[in-house]
């Protein structure tokens, strides 16, 4: 009874159990298929999720590593690193010959750049060339003391006692045989001993088949007389032996010649030949030099007042400086008791107030 309580009848709990187990079968199955596919959706959530925010924080390192790579540099190795290394590597691989031409241009580059850097100091170029004060004033005034032009020099130098007329070559000679007499002689004495000669025949040959007494009385009373006679047959036996009967045409051949110094040298030079290639520098010109201080120090020889006028003196007034200052010298700054209250460079002249003082 009870089991039949219970179960029932056999056919009727056969029934029931198996419909139970039908029931039960489906809901399994259903609850399978609904957990399946919550497990899909929850799948493919996760992925979509997991996907998602992969990308969104790939994406922000990448913008973090983007904005920040300008802030901090990085420790690790970049682009920009490796180009270095690269080119690094590609340096080491040069030959060295390209080396030392691309470490040369770098340098130079270098150099460049450090000299641009530095500031550079404009100074004004200084003229440290010494000339006399007041050497330009003073020479003005001269020149307007010689503007007569009527000095011994002018009526009796070299290049008026010779003749122009004759040959070149015999003018030539003559200005030499002037400035040979001239020396420790006035002009007056030179001009009158030259016009003797002019007369006798003044050539070359004709004064070497002159007879040397002869000679001696044609140049008499010029200083010196006798030894300037030895010197004129000497010179002109030269000249007819190695110059064809004319003179040399520079001052080192001149200076070579019997009697003949660099004064003369340049003198004739001047005259004969043309051409100014420095000062002649006599007693006046000594004299007068040395009075203006136009010399660093006092010189003791007309040579080397020579060397000191020609080391400041502008090339432009060397032609005429020596005209210039003998006539002065021989008109109004004399050796002895020159006219300095005649004088217009009294005022600024170093010896003039020197005079004036010592009198006073």
């Amino acid at each position: 009874m009870s089991q039949s309580k219970y179960f029932g009848s056999p056919r009727l709990t056969r029934s029931k159990s198996s419909g139970v187990k039908t029931l039960a079968s489906k809901i399994g199955a259903l609850r399978g298929s609904k957990s399946k596919i919550s497990n899909d959706s929850i799948g493919s959530r996760s992925s979509s999720s997991k996907s998602s925010t992969g990308s969104s924080s790939n994406d922000g390192d990448l913008r973090y590593s983007k904005s920040h790579s300008q802030e901090i540099q990085p420790e690790t190795p970049t682009d920009s690193h490796r180009q270095i290394a690269d080119r690094d590597m590609k340096v080491k691989r040069v030959n060295p010959q390209k080396r030392k031409q691309s470490t040369g241009i770098v340098s130079k580059i270098k150099s460049d750049e450090d000299k641009s850097s530095t500031p550079v100091k404009v100074s004004k170029t200084l003229n440290l060339k010494w000339e006399p004060l007041m050497w330009e004033e003073q020479y003005r005034h001269i020149v307007m003391m010689r503007k007569r032009r009527d000095a011994p020099v002018d009526t009796m130098g070299c290049d008026v006692i010779s003749d122009t007329n004759a040959q070149p070559e015999v003018y030539r000679y003559q200005v030499l045989l002037s400035l040979m007499l001239s020396s420790q002689t006035k002009d007056q004495l030179t001009s009158a001993a030259m016009a003797r000669l002019r007369e006798h025949g003044c050539n070359i040959d004709n004064i070497l088949n002159t007879p040397d007494e002869l000679l001696g009385t044609l140049i008499y009373p010029v200083g010196f007389w006798k030894r300037k006679v030895e010197y004129i047959k000497k010179t002109s036996q030269i000249l007819k032996d190695n110059y064809h009967g004319d003179i040399p045409e520079s001052v080192s051949e001149l200076c070579k010649l019997p009697g003949v110094g660099p004064k003369m040298s340049y003198l004739v030079m001047k005259t004969a030949w043309n051409k100014v290639t420095g000062i002649g520098v006599d007693t006046h010109v000594h004299r007068i030099s040395n009075r203006l201080k136009w010399v660093k120090k006092p010189t003791k020889s007309p040579e080397d007042t020579r060397k000191e006028l020609e080391d400041w003196l502008p090339r432009d007034r060397w032609e005429d400086i020596n005209h210039l200052l003998v006539g002065f010298g021989q008109q109004i700054c004399l050796p002895v008791k020159p006219k300095c209250s005649d004088c217009l460079n009294a005022n600024i002249c170093p010896y003039s107030s020197y005079r004036l003082h010592s009198k006073t």
